[in-house]
């Protein structure tokens, strides 16, 4: 059981899941923080273990279209989670997001849900800790690189950049 512990990234992609449920990954991987089952036939996220760490969570191309309730259960520090094309079609099938106190981007890309009116308002009031939906923030603005990758502390300070910009489109020619 040592050798679960040191597991700090599990990628499992398209290793076809059995009946649809999430399989062979249990509480003893305690150190985890990055879990991908993209493309596994996923149906249900029932049988996720209870995982502390786990920050990202990568669930595109399944085939989930409800029982998030386990997910603001068991991965209570989980940050971004990606559900892009699953089986999604209602908002209030979202609504168990808003126990996952420190979910800041979530990605439904090619799910039913996107195609509703006033989706991203939608989303946005729902969750308010989100700051990214589908790589954006409420105002459109992209998600820099490292905060789509991670703790996003280090770019709290952009007003360093601006002026470099200016002095160089000042320079004489």
């Amino acid at each position: 059981s040592l050798m679960y512990k040191r597991v700090q990234e599990l990628v499992l992609d398209n290793c076809r899941s059995g009946e649809g449920k999430i399989e062979g990954i249990t509480a003893e991987f305690s150190n985890l923080e990055l879990l991908s089952l993209i493309n596994v036939g996923l149906t249900s996220v029932a049988d996720i273990p209870k995982l502390d760490k786990l920050k990202k969570l990568e669930l595109s191309d399944n085939r989930i279209s409800g029982g998030l309730e386990v997910l603001a259960e068991r991965l209570v520090n989980l940050t971004h989670l990606n559900l892009s094309g699953n089986k999604f079609k209602d908002i209030s099938t979202l609504e168990p997001l808003k126990k996952l106190p420190q979910l800041k981007s979530l990605d439904l890309f090619n799910c039913e849900v996107t195609n509703l009116a006033d989706y991203r308002e939608s989303i946005f009031k729902l969750l308010p800790q989100l700051t990214y939906l589908d790589g954006y923030d409420i105002d459109d603005c992209e998600a820099s690189d490292s905060d789509g990758e991670g703790d996003g502390v280090e770019d709290e300070d952009e007003e360093g950049e601006r002026p470099k910009e200016k002095s160089e489109s000042a320079a004489p020619p």
